[in-house]
């Protein structure tokens, strides 16, 4: 089998399954719908194995775990199930709610310094959420740095604490 063309090592469709009733801040709703947007622009995606993407993914949270369905774009055939444990995430997930709270409170009264030393920490947590993901899906597909960020950030909104 040919391997796939570079566009076709992409998802083109995700969907969170059931958010849950509580709603996140406006800054942080606006950040998620970003972050798919962006994941939908540009994104490198590619399961292990020979399907032939374009990928689409559902992800949902079950019993302490990240479930990720991969699917087939065109005729939506299933590739894989993923089930990743959220426990190593949990605390990361929490530090990046916090920095995120911090630095939008931040943002309408603090001097420019301060906004600057939180949106650095916020990167550097999101940065760790993303190489955790990265890693975690490591011999099931492989994805680059942004969207691993981009995954991280989708996560969060399938926490339960928002």
């Amino acid at each position: 089998m040919t391997p796939p063309a570079d566009d076709d090592r992409r998802i083109v469709d995700i969907v969170l399954d059931d958010p849950g009733a509580a709603r996140w801040s406006p800054e942080l709703e606006h950040e998620r719908r970003v972050a798919i947007f962006d994941l939908l622009e540009d994104n490198r995606f590619e399961p292990e194995g020979e399907a032939p993407g374009p990928y689409a993914l559902r992800l949902s949270v079950a019993e302490s775990r990240l479930e990720i369905l991969i699917l087939a774009a065109r005729g939506g055939a299933v590739i894989d199930r993923v089930a990743l444990s959220l426990t190593g995430l949990r605390r990361v997930v929490k530090d990046y709610f916090t920095v995120c709270e911090n630095y939008f409170e931040a943002i309408r009264a603090a001097p420019p310094s301060r906004i600057e030393a939180l949106d650095m920490g916020r990167r550097a947590v999101h940065d760790e959420g993303a190489r955790l993901i990265a890693e975690r899906l490591a011999g099931r597909a492989r994805i680059d740095d942004v969207t691993a960020r981009r995954l991280f950030t989708l996560i969060c909104a399938l926490h339960p604490r928002r």
